[in-house]
């Protein structure tokens, strides 16, 4: 499985319809609105490099409100940390 984190600059007025048409992306598993440089933050995850430029490329950085995208590849994963139950701390109360 190739992972890549992708860093998106939107529209500002459009973030919200931004986010909700990348996560219906094919390949895109998680979007982030974050604070800092970017305005987003999409996990793709696809099994062929070939898909990557598939997903980014062809589908997501077309998206109505995408103004920029930077790629991250990643290399390998070093935490096996469920990220769910580490976000999920505390809310039980």
């Amino acid at each position: 499985m190739l992972t890549a984190i992708v860093l998106i600059d939107t529209v500002p007025d459009r973030i919200p319809e931004v986010a909700s048409a990348v996560v219906d992306l094919e390949g895109v598993s998680e979007v982030y609105s974050v604070t800092g440089k970017a305005d987003l933050v999409a996990m793709v995850r696809v099994r062929e490099h070939h898909q990557l430029a598939e997903v980014i490329a062809d589908r997501l950085s077309k998206v109505e409100g995408v103004v920029r995208t930077e790629t991250l590849i990643a290399f390998r994963e070093y935490s096996d940390v469920d990220l769910e139950q580490a976000f999920a701390l505390g809310l039980d109360d």
